[in-house]
């Protein structure tokens, strides 16, 4: 199956029509679209590489810059920018120099491109053989710093709230998602019964993240039947064990009841 690369680019220019005839030369699958908020939300999750081919426009659209920057952020999209030296600068101060992958100054040298693309399609490979996780906490600082214990073992995703992950789950079907029991707006426990009830994503395991360990706290916790819980005060190795453990016993109990069958 060839990889699917997302090629931005404002309108059908004659360079960025030789991007798109280059990279389907090499075997990629390119799906075109426009510098839209919309457009990159309705095909952001078919693809993990963007290929953007800027021009003076991109003065002009500070909203879809913002999107794309989150998009890249929060579900691990790799960005490779394609323009002069002006237009690489203004998208740097758009989107941050973290969110850009790779920059390939105009005339873009396909080799080097298409040698980029195969560099990131292997990382992508060994990326998605690892269990996926979709971690949902309103706090950017747990956020950030679970991201960064987990991220080397799983491919994980965060999001902020309880509309975010269910929007989220409306595309995607983790291996675990570990849900703050205690959040705005949405608690941790309507958000569980929300996931439930939707047929696609009723069978995710859940694991409830939560600050509070007395024997009253946990016993509520129980009570909501998810399948599992992770006190936020474990240290890094702890909540690394657990979250092997619980993998490591969904997989025995998949091979016994597939023997039994």
């Amino acid at each position: 199956m060839a990889t699917k690369i997302l090629l931005i680019s404002n309108g059908f220019s004659f360079m960025a029509n030789s991007i798109q005839k280059n990279l389907e030369k090499a075997q990629y699958e390119v799906i075109r679209i426009d510098p839209t908020v919309e457009e990159l939300a309705e095909h952001k999750h078919e693809v993990s590489i963007f290929v953007f081919y800027l021009g003076k426009f991109i003065e002009d659209i500070s909203n879809f810059l913002v999107y794309m920057r989150d998009v890249c952020l929060e579900e691990e999209k790799f960005l490779l920018a394609i323009g002069n030296g002006d237009e690489i600068e203004n998208l740097t101060e758009s989107v941050h120099a973290n969110t850009i992958t790779a920059t390939f100054e105009r005339p873009v040298d396909f080799k080097k491109l298409t040698q980029q693309i195969d560099k990131l399609t292997q990382t992508i490979g060994a990326r998605e053989a690892k269990k996926s996780i979709l971690l949902v906490d309103d706090d950017p600082t747990f956020l950030k710093m679970m991201k960064g214990w987990l991220d080397y073992f799983y491919r994980v995703t965060i999001v902020t709230s309880g509309t975010q992950a269910l929007m989220y789950l409306a595309d995607n079907k983790p291996d675990l998602i570990l849900l703050d029991y205690e959040m705005p707006v949405t608690s941790g426990p309507q958000v569980l019964g929300m996931i439930r009830s939707e047929i696609n994503v009723d069978q995710v395991p859940v694991m409830f993240l939560t600050g509070k360990g007395d024997r009253k706290s946990i016993v509520k916790v129980l009570a909501l039947k998810p399948d599992g819980y992770l006190l936020k005060s474990l240290n890094r190795e702890q909540i690394l064990e657990a979250i092997k453990d619980f993998f490591e016993k969904k997989h025995a109990a998949e091979i016994s009841a597939k023997s039994n069958l």
